[in-house]
């Protein structure tokens, strides 16, 4: 077989497939998902796994499905539920998508998760990769699959030099992952190769010497293992100060619901926002919350400083402690505002950060 460059020979192919697959029935981890054929539990796994650690995900997937065992009962709740419960995962994205998914396979699928690619990518948060983990995995379906630990065993198993990021590249690995891919068991070798990439064939200092493809693979002949794969060079993250308000009334205090698209859509902050040029942070804070709320304020001392990184930047937060100066509140950002008891806070999802000013604020 010929693939963009590659040749897989039929030898080459069965040979990669019984050493993969007899390591795994050795070295498998037993994680929850694995012991299920339930497409939904999977496929929750599988959008929890999105740029995040195994280890990570282990306790969050155990108390989604405590929560929401069903695809039925996750489509029943209201999004604050939801968002709370996944609160702390990040990229809260993937929960409104894999919501509104659920109810669309309520409304469309008789509530069974479709067993067929495109009916499966049409769903919100379900791109090709998760697609095919779902088909091979939970259905047994000949579908291939392409994540970051995929691209990393592919290129240095045939030492492939073009970046990662471009778009051939892309079309060349998923074309190696269609062809290696067995009729028998397609989800077993799919969850092999992954765990081939998360235990043995890492980002650095891959363990080649327990790897069971190291003769199969060409960047270990060649001592290039540690070069590959090839990436275009990153620029450095922007660095963004941030100002929040912390008002108090009485024993509550203010939180406003942040738009359900974009960045932490859905979830509730301490209002405030970014630091314009030539801006002190009290300036800030002044505009944003006159233009988020129509609301005066006299700021107070500084609460505390946060620190975070996003995919595309980096932020510090500063938390300043505020009076309210006027009443006459509007949303002109946001969806909802609510005056909320301290003791009341851990109710309302938040991001990282406004959690830890909600923990600060907690009654002894």
């Amino acid at each position: 077989m010929v693939h963009l460059g590659i040749v897989i020979t039929v030898k080459n192919k069965t040979s990669i497939q019984r050493k993969l697959r007899d390591w795994y029935r050795k070295n498998a981890r037993g994680l929850p998902w694995r012991k299920t054929r339930d497409p939904y539990a999977i496929w929750v796994s599988e959008i929890m796994l999105q740029q995040t650690r195994v280890e990570t995900v282990i306790p969050y997937y155990q108390r989604w499905l405590a929560e929401f065992p069903t695809l039925a009962a996750l489509a029943e709740a209201e999004e604050d539920h939801v968002l709370r419960i996944w609160e702390g995962l990040g990229y809260y994205n993937r929960a409104r998508n894999l919501h509104q998914a659920a109810r669309m396979v309520i409304d469309h699928h008789q509530g069974r998760v479709p067993a067929d690619h495109q009916s499966l990518r049409a769903l919100p948060g379900i791109g090709p990769y998760t697609a095919g983990a779902i088909l091979s995995i939970a259905f047994n379906q000949s579908a291939p699959i392409l994540d970051g630990n995929l691209r990393r065993v592919f290129t240095r198993l045939y030492n492939i030099s073009s970046p990662i990021q471009t778009a051939e590249t892309e079309k060349q690995l998923w074309a190696i992952a269609e062809s290696l891919l067995p009729e028998r068991n397609p989800g077993d070798f799919n969850q092999a190769l992954m765990e081939l990439g998360a235990l043995v064939c890492q980002p650095r200092n891959p363990r080649c010497e327990v790897c069971p493809l190291a003769e199969e693979c060409l960047a270990n002949q060649l001592g290039l293992q540690g070069e590959r794969p090839v990436r275009k060079q990153k620029t450095p993250l922007p660095h963004i100060q941030v100002t929040a308000a912390v008002i108090p009334n009485g024993d509550q205090v203010l939180l406003a619901k942040r738009p359900p698209g974009g960045l932490l859509g859905g979830l509730w902050e301490f209002p405030g926002g970014k630091q314009e040029e030539d801006e002190t942070l009290q300036e800030t804070l002044s505009r944003e919350i006159v233009e988020e709320l129509n609301l005066e304020i006299e700021i107070g001392e500084l609460l505390g400083t946060y620190q975070h990184a996003y995919t595309h930047y980096r932020i510090t937060l500063h938390a300043f402690c505020c009076r309210l100066v006027s009443e006459d509140l509007q949303l002109n950002y946001h969806t909802e505002s609510a005056w909320v008891d301290r003791k009341d806070l851990g109710s309302y999802p938040m991001g990282k950060i406004d959690r830890l000013i909600a923990d600060q604020l907690k009654p002894d």
